[in-house]
């Protein structure tokens, strides 16, 4: 994955003051919902630790006593461990925290916690490897490393609204450039890096740099689902904010889907973050239904079966989801009020869409029955009145057989059965359909029952797999003091910094110049410049003492042009390569796509008594002097 990220040249690094993390100690209810999870997951890291070392005893000792011993103690570890886990789920289940405050009644959403993390220190890490790999000072540095942990600090309590989502976004491009300046393909800082399943809480840790990258962009998926889920979906903005919002959560899961494998987690392993994504494209599905019925006034034949087809086909994206849950990998780690909390939802829409294309019938009879006593009508329509009149009670009476039955699995559910909204809901739907049904149950009806057909789904709108957009949020490399990427970066090797002088003589300084940023040396004459010690293939990284590794290339050849009759002090360095070959390196800057490449191989001498490399003639950006 190459991200094209915008360059800001200045070489002083100033975070945005708008980009920080929510007040750790604040005490809203969703703050307190987290410091509840941050508490268990330590308590559960502690357990499991012990649960560890209790098993390695009971394998190694050979005493009977120590192990009956160990194993009692297994025991109870075990049934704590169990405590905790379902103390977690509770938490996790903790829907109505995450809901609107509107008074409007909406079926709750189901949101998802933010993954957990410790706090990780690579100060000595980055210093160590500053001084080792760049050959730099590393205390010049510590203003650098210091900003980089507090980004990281804030990224873990980010606000649920843009700022947080902007804070996610902003830490996970300074990884690609943590990643290019400090992470060779081959070789670990030795940082370990732990994030907590969002789910179990059950502790993960890896060296790679990859898993903090994948976690934050989890957790970029999470804040999304907990914006959608807060919106006020009375009105018909409200509901299309929650669209985007859950849109974009189910892109950021598919996009980690399709970029990370091999998660140490189960939250971010390929089974769960499928049923993740199933899950957003529900609830969008979801959304759209209630932007339907908000926007359907009329009682229209057609427009009420409309909304049925849309009822319809929530419940069969809910469905969809539920087979999800239900597979091995994921039945088990699922926590059980998801699982009840979507299977009531594929009840419920379905006994929606009966309601309404009982609405529709039974409307368009009782228009009938008005005709009917003021004019005559054929017997053709009289027995058209009849069967609709069937068929809508026989809808009613399937949309009742589906309310009861989501009520019953809702009362399955302790977690459930807790979210007073959610009975509000089913019991109004319920109360609604049962009215309908027994206002056409009073008149006489000795005709025999009709059998209700399913409705087939239909959509208006057809939810989108949004991915995320890293662009959106414009980031400057904090470490960029170090040099350009195409050049100082922790995949490329160079030799130490050296100082060569050089005598301005008759024809000039006797070298070629090439490219920005940093400027190289494309060629150089015999005798001055390299008896001087100046080659070939050379990056100018100071001139005169002044750094130029950002500096474009009209600038170095003004700093050259205007040195002294005593010369020009140049500081140098060689990129060293298995085969002597430096592939090309493009790096996205902020105006141009800067490609250095540098070829080894036999040198050929032009007219002028200039040597250099094979490059062809003098191209754009490249000058003799």
């Amino acid at each position: 994955m190459i991200l094209t990220l915008r360059i800001n040249h200045n070489l002083s690094y100033n975070p945005p003051l708008s980009l920080q993390g929510c007040d750790p100690c604040s005490q809203t209810q969703r703050s307190k919902l987290q410091h509840r999870r941050a508490r268990i997951n330590q308590q559960i890291n502690k357990e499991m630790r012990m649960r560890a070392g209790a098993e390695n005893l009971f394998r190694a000792t050979t005493n009977n006593k120590v192990k009956e011993t160990v194993a009692l103690e297994l025991s109870f570890v075990n049934s704590n461990l169990q405590l905790l886990k379902e103390e977690l789920e509770e938490l996790n289940s903790s829907m109505e925290v995450y809901q609107t405050e509107s008074e409007a009644i909406n079926v709750p959403m189901i949101p998802l916690g933010l993954k957990e993390t410790k706090e990780v220190d690579l100060t000595v890490p980055l210093k160590e490897y500053i001084c080792e790999h760049y050959r730099e000072d590393s205390s010049l540095f510590e203003k650098e490393i210091k900003e980089f942990m507090e980004l990281r600090q804030a990224m873990r309590t980010p606000s649920r609204n843009e700022a947080g989502l902007e804070l996610l976004v902003e830490y996970y491009n300074q990884l690609y450039y943590l990643d290019q300046r400090f992470f060779p393909p081959h070789r670990t800082l030795g940082v370990h890096f732990h994030w907590y399943d969002s789910l179990t809480g059950v502790p993960s840790c890896q060296r790679a740099l990859a898993f903090e990258k994948g976690s934050v962009l989890f957790n970029v998926g999470a804040l999304y689902t907990q914006i959608g889920a807060r919106q006020d979906r009375s009105a018909a903005a409200g509901i299309d904010r929650a669209i985007n919002a859950f849109q974009r959560a189910a892109g950021a899961f598919n996009f980690l889907k399709e970029n990370f494998s091999n998660a140490p987690s189960l939250d971010m392993s390929g089974p769960s973050l499928c049923m993740l994504v199933r899950l957003m494209i529900a609830q969008v599905q979801e959304c759209v239904f209630e932007r339907v019925t908000l926007t359907t006034q009329d009682t229209h034949f057609t427009s009420q079966l409309q909304v049925a087809q849309e009822a319809a086909r929530v419940s069969d994206v809910y469905s969809l989801v539920l087979q999800t849950m239900s597979q091995p990998l994921v039945k088990d780690y699922v926590p059980f009020s998801w699982a009840s909390m979507v299977q009531v939802k594929a009840e419920h829409f379905r006994a929606l869409s009966h309601y309404y294309a009982a609405v529709a019938l039974c409307d368009r009879t009782r228009k009938f029955h008005h005709d009917y006593r003021n004019d005559d009508c054929g017997g053709s329509e009289i027995v058209l009145f009849v069967y609709r009149r069937k068929l809508g009670k026989a809808h009613l009476r399937r949309a009742l057989i589906r309310h009861e039955e989501a009520m019953r699995v809702h009362g399955l559910c302790k977690i459930l059965r807790k979210m007073d909204i959610l009975q509000e809901v089913l019991s109004f739907v319920h109360k609604r359909s049962l009215d309908k049904y027994s206002e056409m149950d009073r008149e006489d009806d000795f005709d025999e029952t009709a059998e209700a057909p399913e409705i087939h789904s239909q959509t208006q709108q057809k939810p989108d797999i949004i991915p995320p957009n890293f662009s959106t949020v414009q980031v400057t490399d904090i470490f960029r003091r170090l040099g350009p990427l195409s050049v100082f970066c922790a995949r490329a090797r160079w030799g130490p910094v050296r100082l060569v002088c050089l005598q301005r003589g008759e024809g000039g300084l006797g070298l070629t110049l090439r490219g920005d940023s940093p400027v190289l040396v494309a060629g150089v004459v015999p005798g001055g410049c390299a008896e001087a010690g100046l080659r070939e293939g050379d990056y100018i990284v100071a001139v005169d003492g002044e750094n130029c590794k950002w500096a474009k290339h009209g600038e170095v050849v003004h700093s050259l042009k205007s040195c002294s009759d005593r010369g020009v002090e140049l500081s140098v360095i060689t990129l060293h390569t298995h085969d002597t070959q430096v592939c090309f390196i493009a790096l996205h800057t902020h105006e141009t796509q800067v490609v250095l490449c540098v070829e080894g191989g036999g040198v050929t001498k032009r007219l002028g008594s200039t040597f250099s490399l094979p490059f062809g003639n003098l191209g754009d950006g490249e000058s003799m002097y």
